[in-house]
């Protein structure tokens, strides 16, 4: 998008003018080249500890920038080279790990002007408040002061980027830029880069290089902790989540047969009185044959959702074939079982579906048949063997005339129809 890249482009040059304007770096070449290397060293490194999220066609990352640091030490003009060197060997390691956007090479570019702009702008406030407070001997007012100028390159950093997904089209109203602006980060998170980038500022001012090196060391073996256990959770999260989509049905969002055999499976180790219940649609295939398969799917639906409205938590609920779902009712005796299916069954008898064919909408009213099988579990038979003496119970209220009820009560070997 040709608006996105000038835009990228102007962020760029306006953070080229600034550095350009500082007309000198603050320290010594030889400090600021030993100071440039530990940077770029420690921050090459932590940018694959970073967090990487999406804003619709968007990418933009999180994690801990060390610019602040750099800047009071250094100057905005030590700052634009330091970041042009750190965020093109990015772009060099994205590109040879074939990783990159296809507009990385703009977004290198607003990477390195809004580093500097937001940085620079936090860099001229601090000498401001400097000529106010005496930094050396209120160290409070220090702290506070980097505080606050954090906040407000942060919140710079974040309007940047809002102007950026208003221009990619990936932002619609103005509610949702400032909830990104002011939502973004937390209070904690600005807390945590003040007090990395004063500590560094502080090292950096009084020449101790080893604590440089050790904080940047500490923060490093912290910070990859904290992204292996999010990388852990993340994993565990979309192993769940592969799992939850490899047992669900996806036409009615229940369980699917392979979960019914898996907490079959599960159950049978149990000792449980349980209710096993299989049902169907009476004269499914007339429904196809009147609709089509579409409006066959909506009925399959709205069946699903009326057994699910009937069932606890401890109950489950399975798609076993086509239009046949199982149900194992659990924590009930059999009166309360055989209640239970037959204010199922009546229903379904009452509660039509709604739904549209060749442009209009139609009411359909249909009926299903159930088998009960109730009896303890691993008393005598197997779970699989309930489930097909309540499949067979099926057929026996399908041979009677379908929309009724068969049921056998294990325990006392009674048939009720």
């Amino acid at each position: 998008m040709l608006k996105a890249r000038l835009y990228d482009i102007s962020i760029f040059v306006t953070a080229l003018v600034i550095a350009i304007s500082s007309k000198h770096i603050l320290i010594p070449p030889s400090d600021f080249i030993k100071a440039l290397i530990v940077f770029w060293v420690f921050s090459s490194l932590y940018y694959h500890l970073r967090v990487f999220s999406k804003n619709g066609n968007t990418n933009f990352e999180y994690g801990i920038s060390y610019c602040f640091s750099f800047v009071l030490f250094t100057g905005p003009l030590g700052l634009f080279i330091f970041e042009t060197i750190y965020r093109f060997t990015v772009y060099a390691y994205r590109k040879w790990t074939k990783t990159a956007d296809p507009s990385e090479f703009t977004d290198t570019l607003y990477n390195i002007g809004a580093f500097v702009i937001t940085n620079s702008v936090a860099y001229f406030l601090y000498l401001q408040l400097e000529s106010f407070i005496d930094f050396k001997h209120n160290p409070y007012g220090f702290w506070i002061s980097l505080f606050l100028l954090t906040c407000i390159a942060s919140l710079l950093s974040a309007t940047f980027l809002v102007t950026a997904f208003y221009i990619m089209g990936d932002l619609k109203t103005l509610k949702e830029g400032v909830d990104f602006v002011f939502k973004s980060r937390s209070l904690l998170d600005y807390g945590k880069v003040a007090i990395t980038n004063g500590l560094l500022f502080l090292f950096l001012k009084d020449g101790k290089w080893d604590m440089l090196i050790s904080l940047f060391i500490l923060n490093y073996v912290v910070s990859r902790s904290f992204f292996s256990k999010a990388q852990s959770a993340q994993h565990k999260l979309e192993r769940d989540k592969f799992e939850q989509m490899a047992y669900t049905d996806f036409l009615t969002g229940v369980h699917n047969r392979t979960f019914m055999d898996k907490k079959m499976a599960e159950l049978n180790q149990t000792e449980e009185h349980i209710g096993i219940v299989v049902c169907d649609i009476d004269k499914f295939k007339r429904i196809n044959d009147n609709y089509n398969h579409a409006v066959g799917d909506k009925v399959i639906q709205h069946f699903a959702s009326t057994l699910k409205s009937y069932l606890d938590e401890d109950d489950y609920l399975f798609r076993s074939g086509g239009e046949e779902f199982t149900l194992c009712l659990r924590k009930r005796d059999y009166d309360q079982t055989r209640n239970l299916v037959n204010e199922i069954l009546r229903g379904v008898e009452n509660n039509a579906v709604n739904v549209e064919y060749q442009g209009e909408h139609v009411s359909i009213s249909y009926t299903a048949s159930f088998g009960l099988y109730y009896y303890k579990v691993n008393d005598q038979i197997s779970i699989e063997k309930a489930y097909i003496m309540a499949d067979q119970l099926l057929f026996r209220s399908k041979d009677l005339g379908k929309n009724r009820a068969s049921m056998v009560n294990g325990l006392a070997k009674a048939v009720v129809v």
